[in-house]
C-alpha cells in the first residue's frame, strides 16, 4: 500500500459525565489514535481503543502503544501488504494483542478507502445509509438510570443498556420497566454472575431484554452455553469472542443467539467483516458495541453498522455523548434516532487537527 509514515499519537480527555460499572468507573478517557501517510500524501486513521488499565481485556494503552511500536509497524516494512484485507494475516505473527492490531489494521482500510475515492461503508460492503443508534446508561442507582434513560428518550435514542450485577439487577430492571414497558432494553453483565447464578438469572426473563449480555466469565463459551439452554432471554457474547473461531464454536455450541462485534476486540475490520457473514449465514443477530471512543473509533463502526446483519442498535452515540469537543469534524449526531452513514471517502469525516493537537500527550512519527 506505499505506506511512508505512521504517526501515533496519545490523547486524553475527559467525559462530560463518568460511567459506571461494577468493575469500576471511568472519568478520563486516553486512547491512541493511528495516521498513516502514503507516498502519494493520502492520510488514513484508526484508533486504539485499549483503556488505561486491564479491565475489560489485558491490553492497555501502554501495552498498545508498546506492540505499536516494537512489532507491528517494524514489521510492516518487510510485508508486501497490497489491500488491508492482508494485514491480519501478517499481524498474526503475535498472538492476540487485538486492539493494537485494529488500531493500525483500520487506517489502513481508511486509507485504501480514500484511493479508491469511495466510502469506508460501500468499500466493505454497507447497504444502508441510516442507521439505527442506541445509548449505555453507566449509572449506580435506579434515579439516576431513569433520569439518564428520560433524557436519552427525548434525544431519539431507539434502545438503551444497562449494567447489571447480581446486587443490582432485578430491583433495577423492574424500575426502569415500570416506567418505560416498552422500551427496547438489553442488560450488559460484563461477567458479574456464575452458573450459580442460574435461578437468579431465570428471573429477569419477566423482563422481555432484548439480551443478557456477558454474563459469565470474559473468555467463556461453554458453561454458556449451559446458561442458554436455561433462559429465554438471549445471551449475547462480548468479551469471549476474539477471534472468527470464537464465534464460530459460540455459534455452534450454542453458547448465544446473538454476538457483539467490536472492531477492536477482534482484531480489526477484516475480522469483523467476517464475523459478520458468519452469523449472517447462520441466523445469529449480530450489533455493534462501544468503547467509549473518540470520533475515529466511531466513524469505522458507523461504516460496519451499515452492513446488513446488523439488525440491533449499536452502542454507536452522538460525539455530544461523551465529549465537549470530538476530533473529528463534522462531530456525529442523532437525528430522530439515526446516524446518517456518510458518503465521502474513507471514513467520512475530516481531523479536527485543532482539537487533536489539544489533546494529544504526546506525538511520534515512525518512517516506513
Amino acid at each position: 500500500m506505499n505506506i511512508k509514515t505512521i504517526t501515533l499519537y496519545k490523547i486524553a480527555m475527559p467525559l462530560k459525565t463518568p460511567f459506571s460499572t461494577h468493575l469500576g468507573t471511568v472519568k478520563d478517557r486516553e486512547g491512541i489514535i493511528i495516521e498513516v501517510i502514503d507516498q502519494e500524501g493520502r492520510k488514513g486513521y484508526g484508533e486504539g481503543v485499549a483503556f488505561s488499565s486491564p479491565w475489560y481485556t489485558e491490553e492497555t494503552v501502554e501495552t498498545s502503544y508498546h506492540m505499536l511500536k516494537e512489532f507491528l509497524i517494524p514489521i510492516m516494512r518487510n510485508a508486501d501488504i497490497k489491500h488491508p484485507s492482508e494485514a491480519g494475516q501478517v499481524f498474526d505473527a503475535f498472538r492476540r494483542n487485538q486492539m493494537a492490531k485494529a488500531s493500525l489494521e483500520t487506517a489502513l482500510w481508511d486509507l485504501a478507502a480514500k484511493k479508491e475515492d469511495i466510502s469506508l461503508s460501500k468499500y466493505i460492503g454497507g447497504q444502508r445509509e441510516l442507521i439505527p443508534s442506541g445509548v449505555v446508561v453507566g449509572a449506580k442507582t435506579k434515579e439516576e438510570a431513569i433520569r439518564q434513560i428520560e433524557y436519552y428518550l427525548e434525544s431519539g435514542y431507539q434502545r438503551v443498556k444497562i449494567k447489571i450485577s447480581p446486587s443490582n439487577d432485578y430491583e433495577l430492571i423492574s424500575e426502569i420497566r415500570r416506567f418505560f414497558p416498552d422500551l427496547p432494553i438489553m442488560a450488559d453483565a460484563n461477567s458479574a454472575y456464575s452458573l450459580d447464578d442460574i435461578e437468579h438469572l431465570k428471573r429477569l426473563d419477566d423482563f422481555g431484554l432484548l439480551m443478557i449480555e456477558q454474563p459469565l466469565e470474559y473468555d467463556d463459551i461453554v458453561d454458556h452455553a449451559k446458561l442458554q439452554k436455561e433462559l429465554k432471554t438471549p445471551i449475547c457474547l462480548d468479551e469471549s469472542i476474539v477471534t472468527f473461531n470464537d464465534a464460530r464454536r459460540a455459534v455452534e455450541l450454542g453458547s448465544c443467539k446473538i454476538i457483539n462485534i467490536k472492531i477492536g476486540r477482534v482484531g480489526g475490520l477484516g475480522t469483523a467483516k467476517k464475523i459478520h457473514d458468519y452469523c449472517l449465514d447462520k441466523g445469529i443477530q449480530v450489533w455493534c458495541g462501544g468503547m467509549l471512543e473518540f470520533g475515529i473509533s466511531r466513524a469505522h463502526n458507523i461504516a460496519l453498522a451499515s452492513m446488513k446483519g446488523f439488525s440491533i442498535p449499536g452502542d454507536i452515540s452522538a460525539s455530544g455523548r461523551y465529549w465537549e469537543e470530538d476530533i473529528i469534524l463534522p462531530e456525529v449526531t442523532v437525528e430522530n434516532g439515526m446516524i446518517k452513514v456518510p458518503d465521502k471517502p474513507g471514513i467520512g469525516y475530516e481531523i479536527n487537527e485543532k482539537r487533536l493537537n489539544e489533546v494529544s500527550t504526546s506525538k511520534e512519527s515512525i518512517a516506513l
